[in-house]
């Protein structure tokens, strides 16, 4: 077996991305994934029975470009996608210019309470001029369907393919909507006025005004997927200090090879996986461990690339370089978990793969019976579109993204940014919530907690320390000092100085008097306030938390037993970090599903952030977490937490009621409009009415959308 990944190119949502997906591992012998977001298909395949030619052209004859991706392709991707959004955002514009006065000719005259501007000069014309009032809509949403062709030519392709998706629903809707002004048209023109109250070109032309927004914004977001593995590659210093014969040179860090010898100053980044062989110094290895406390190295240690040597000098052999640093297997774990991450598809999505070529399977049958039954073209014409408009699915395409924009915008205005709709979509089923420890639970700095010595002696030799244990001491005093004499620091063990003539001597927590121990004192990273009360509102919600950390497992499980967490990994390092994730995702095989959370601030965090079914990104931690995060808890509140769960249930609340009020009028309407009671002598839904009811029901999801950005809490 081999993999293979293929980038592709004309996905438009989660239906096509499932459509291949399928197509792919329908194939024996083949396992595929297909990310919708990064635009990949990952393919693992037996490579005696196909070749990468195979599957590029199984995608394309689903309608869809493939290609392996070039080398060194980045540049020339984010050109691309650059591009796409400024072409989405362009277009956007241009419909939007269009579509905003004909909303307000359509709209103006119906509302009489509010006398609006032109309101007597549209009224007028409406009543007087009816055949000028339609044409005016007609010459404005033209240019609003040809700036969303795209919609009609990927729509009805996947109708002939038997395979609906989100443009088809759009195709459809609109265009019946545009099918059925053009009627009313004809009536005017053959002099009934009344079909001018039942023009509904501003709906054609809104929705896809509306859809272009949500496009520009997917592409936007698409467009962020690789910041985090561009952050993570720009740590790694651009050059290292090559010791040869005792001569410092400056090199490329591409020339650097396993076994040579590099110095590495106070203050610089370590530039590759290395082993210390001589200096000492406390390197801050926060970036990969997530732990504040730098760790004191000296010979025999090792040390890891784009880790920060803080305050000695230290000359290192190097072992591993480029793809076989500790980074550069992070980063590697990054993009297999973006690339593995499954798409979420849209309720939306899932429903007009049936409803679509049903609806248009009835309104045909309808049309033809009726035709066939009384000979009458027009009556036949009448059924056929007063089935379609009533069936359009104008609602059904808006019941989704209206709900996740408000909600996002509510997120938004909270401090908690949902980079996705699928993040908002998949955050309501959580049910397990893993933290990070350090930055996360816990403030990330470390502070005096307890002491049984005397303060000011100690604060009197730590205050000529940079050490973070010393810098914690000295902030926790608040007094004179002592005068320090013979003052002395050993790296990697403590500092000593004399005081009134005795030898004081500091070993990171103990202190010795001309070599007594006098006493002690504790340095700690401790628990966030909120902590405590975010863990009990996500028990409160019936969600099980866990805590893993690269720290010692007294010192996790001492904050986890503070703050109430369930379950404690500790000692963990980054890379099993998303093991442990991946684990708890698939620790229950029956319902209900495990649906993991991950809640992290810190580079360690990363791969553990996009292995998690949803990532969260406290604001206060580094770029990559929140590149990597699909929230980000902009307030560094861990409170947030289960405030944005909270509103992603809501939000797929209201999605569920907006699919019944779309769907509502549609099994009400369609056999009325298909002329079922017309058969028993009942009345016959003109297409006026299904029009009616059909804004109607697009009213109703957008009023009920609407009402998710009321809530306070």
């Amino acid at each position: 077996m081999t993999n293979l990944t293929l980038k592709i190119t004309g996905m438009s949502c989660a239906a096509c991305s499932g459509g291949i997906e399928r197509a792919l591992n329908a194939l024996p012998e083949v396992t595929a994934a297909v990310n919708l977001t990064t635009e990949r298909a990952t393919i693992s395949y037996d490579e005696a029975a196909y070749s990468p030619e195979d599957f590029i052209a199984k995608i394309e004859k689903l309608g869809f470009g493939a290609a392996i991706p070039a080398a060194k392709s980045e540049d020339n991707d984010d050109k691309a996608k650059q591009k796409t959004i400024r072409i989405m955002r362009a277009k956007f514009i241009a419909c939007a210019v269009f579509a905003f006065p004909l909303l307000y000719i359509a709209m103006v005259p119906m509302i009489s309470l509010v006398k609006l501007p032109f309101y007597g000069e549209l009224l007028d014309m409406m009543t007087n001029y009816p055949m000028y009032y339609a044409l005016a809509q007609l010459v404005l949403v033209i240019p609003c369907m040809g700036i969303g062709y795209k919609f009609y030519t990927v729509g009805f392709k996947a109708i002939f393919r038997l395979r609906p998706n989100m443009d088809s629903l759009i195709a459809v809707g609109t265009l019946a909507a545009f099918s059925y002004s053009l009627y009313s048209i004809y009536q005017i023109y053959h002099m009934n006025f009344h079909a001018v109250h039942a023009l509904y070109f501003e709906s054609a032309g809104v929705i896809i005004t509306l859809i272009l927004l949500g496009k520009t914004l997917t592409e936007v977001s698409k467009g962020k997927t690789s910041k985090a593995i561009k952050t993570l590659m720009n740590l790694a210093p651009k050059t290292a200090t090559l010791l040869v014969d005792g001569t410092e040179r400056e090199v490329a860090i591409e020339d650097v090879n396993p076994g040579d010898t590099l110095l590495i100053k106070p203050g610089s980044s370590v530039p590759v996986d290395a082993v210390v062989v001589s200096g000492g110094s406390a390197v801050d290895e926060s970036m990969l461990t997530g732990e504040s406390l730098p760790i004191d190295k000296a010979k025999g240690d090792r040390v890891f690339a784009a880790t920060i040597n803080t305050n000695g000098i230290l000359t290192v052999k190097a072992e591993k370089v480029g793809a076989d640093t500790a980074l550069a297997q992070i980063i590697k774990l990054v993009e297999d978990a973006q690339g593995s991450k499954a798409p979420i598809a849209a309720l939306a999505d899932k429903v007009s793969g049936m409803f679509v070529p049903i609806v248009c399977g009835i309104a045909l049958l309808s049309g033809i019976a009726w035709l066939v039954a009384t000979k009458d073209i027009t009556f036949a014409l009448t059924i056929f579109i007063s089935v379609l408009v009533i069936a359009c699915p104008c609602a059904l395409g808006l019941a989704t993204p209206t709900a996740i924009m408000v909600g996002t915008g509510k997120g938004a205005e909270k401090g908690i940014l949902f980079k996705s709709g699928a993040a908002l979509e998949t955050a309501h089923k959580i049910n397990v919530v893993v933290f990070d420890k350090t930055g996360t639970i816990t403030t990330g700095h470390p502070v005096l907690v307890r002491h049984d010595v005397d303060l000011k002696t100690v604060a009197s030799l730590e205050r000529y320390s940079n050490h973070p244990v010393a810098k914690a001491v000295v902030n926790a005093y608040d007094g004179d000092y002592y005068e320090v004499q013979d003052f002395k620091e050993i790296v990697g063990q403590g500092v000593r100085g004399t005081i009134d003539g005795a030898l004081i001597e500091i070993s990171r927590g103990q202190v010795y008097k001309d070599g007594k121990p006098i006493g002690s004192f504790t340095v700690e990273d401790t628990e966030k306030p909120t902590s405590k009360e975010a863990i009990g509102k996500l028990h409160d919600m019936g969600i099980k938390t866990v805590m893993i950390t690269g720290d010692s497992k007294a010192a996790a499980e001492e904050i986890a037993a503070r703050v109430g967490i369930d379950e404690v990994y500790a000692e963990v390092l980054p890379g099993d970090k998303a093991d442990i994730v991946k684990s708890l995702k698939t620790s229950n095989s029956a319902p209900p599903q495990v649906v993991v959370a991950m809640v992290g601030d810190g580079i360690n965090d990363a791969v553990a952030l996009t292995t998690a079914d949803v990532g969260m990104a406290i604001g206060s931690g580094t770029d990559v977490a929140m590149e990597s995060a699909d929230i980000v808890l902009m307030h560094s509140e861990l409170t947030d937490v289960a405030a944005a769960i909270t509103l992603s249930r809501r939000t797929i609340r209201n999605i569920k009621q907006n699919l019944f009020w779309a769907f509502g009028y549609n099994v009400i309407g369609i056999p009325v409009a298909a002329g079922i009671l017309h058969l028993f002598g009942g009345p016959l839904l003109s297409p006026m009415i299904a029009a009616a009811a059909m804004s109607l029901s697009s009213v109703s999801v957008l009023l009920n959308a609407l009402r998710l950005g009321r809530g306070k809490k």
